[in-house]
């Protein structure tokens, strides 16, 4: 039996994504056929990238998801005031203060996962924390109470491993690829939610349709910046 979408809408990355590029696609038609002029509507693009920044910090528990949530504002913020004129150095320029983003990104998820980890105490496996900087690594859980946890793979690879896992109700699962690739392995009755946001990447959800749909619920949450997610049961 195919899972019913959940009632109601709900505004995600990826739909904000689709309608800047449908926006931008419009007015480049209108453009050439004379009806408006392009370039002064264009300058407002990197709003859009500010509206997803402003939606993934809403919808992030750390990790992962806030720092790429912090890098679309950042980034959208500076081309907007790139675009008026207002600054003078290109974004482009600043590229190491992305090393800056992300080692914060880093400090937050200890911080934050040792806090997380704390209520966890009876159950070690409950929360999951993954990080692969120009390597690989493993991780796995068989806990009875699965809650989530990050994954963050830059120039490197992360595999995590939740066969043995059980979810009461929904787990949440911050992830974060630059460069490198998640590959994440899930029971067959869990039903998992894709809320990744890929940017010259991407998000490839091999898993069958579960049974019973919204009883073990794993949201996917993050960012990919050319590489790539594969979730499969």
């Amino acid at each position: 039996m195919e899972p019913r979408p959940e009632p109601g809408f709900h505004l995600t990355p990826q739909l904000l994504m689709g309608l800047l590029i449908i926006s931008i696609g419009i007015i480049f038609t209108l453009d050439n056929l004379g009806v408006t002029d392009g370039p002064t509507y264009l300058r407002y693009w990197p709003v859009g990238f500010i509206a997803i920044g402003l939606l993934k910090l809403q919808q992030a528990r750390g990790g992962g998801g806030a720092f790429a949530g912090l890098l679309f504002i950042v980034v959208g913020g500076w081309l907007l005031l790139e675009s008026f004129g207002l600054v003078r150095l290109s974004v482009w320029d600043l590229w190491p203060v992305l090393l800056v983003f992300f080692g914060a990104s880093m400090v937050w998820q200890g911080i934050y996962g040792r806090s997380r980890r704390s209520y966890d105490s009876t159950d070690a496996n409950a929360v999951i924390s993954g990080l692969a900087i120009l390597g690989g690594v493993s991780r796995g859980s068989n806990s009875r109470h699965f809650r989530g946890g990050d994954l963050t793979a830059v120039l490197g690879g992360c595999e995590l491993d939740l066969r043995q896992a059980a979810i009461d109700g929904e787990a949440v699962l911050e992830v974060f690829a630059m460069c490198g690739g998640v590959e994440i392995r899930v029971p067959d009755d869990w039903m998992v939610v894709s809320q990744v946001t890929p940017v010259l990447g991407g998000y490839d959800d091999k898993t069958r349709p579960a049974q019973s749909a919204g009883e073990h619920r794993l949201v996917i949450r993050g960012l990919v910046i050319m590489g790539g997610i594969e979730v499969k049961n």
